[in-house]
């Protein structure tokens, strides 16, 4: 899984309403553009082996040629974020069942959109696809 992309990227499903807010979350506080952002289903995902074939109900987190998912990715793109929101590396050490459930139940909670998110005009440069 090797790259050229020198930032960790976080990788989401272009189509839920939680992981697209918790795309919206994650770059108002990074303020130091730590992250890179794609979609699941974009051509970024395509072209870095394994990244596409993982499963789609799990934020990813790539860095180095290391792919992270579910709650360990979470808590590894806390850990770039400033206090107090880099606390929640905490949930990398949650069962995996949690992130299982919310993940199952997403789309009845926060519902889905019809396409996937397009970035603003600010947010393009941080948006690889």
């Amino acid at each position: 899984m090797k790259n050229s992309f020198d930032q960790p990227i976080i990788f989401f499903d272009g189509y839920c309403n939680l992981c697209n807010s918790s795309v919206d979350w994650i770059m108002k506080r990074d303020k130091k553009r730590v992250f890179k952002f794609a979609s699941l289903q974009g051509k970024t995902a395509q072209q870095i082996d394994g990244i596409h074939s993982l499963n789609i109900d799990s934020v990813v987190y790539y860095h180095e040629g290391t792919a992270i998912t579910h709650f360990k990715a979470i808590g590894a793109i806390c850990k770039h974020l400033p206090f107090p929101y880099n606390m929640g590396m905490v949930l990398q050490f949650f069962p995996p069942f949690i992130y299982n459930w919310i993940a199952k139940n997403r789309f009845k909670w926060f519902g889905k959109k019809e396409t996937c998110r397009m970035p603003t005009q600010e947010e393009r440069a941080r948006f690889l696809d």
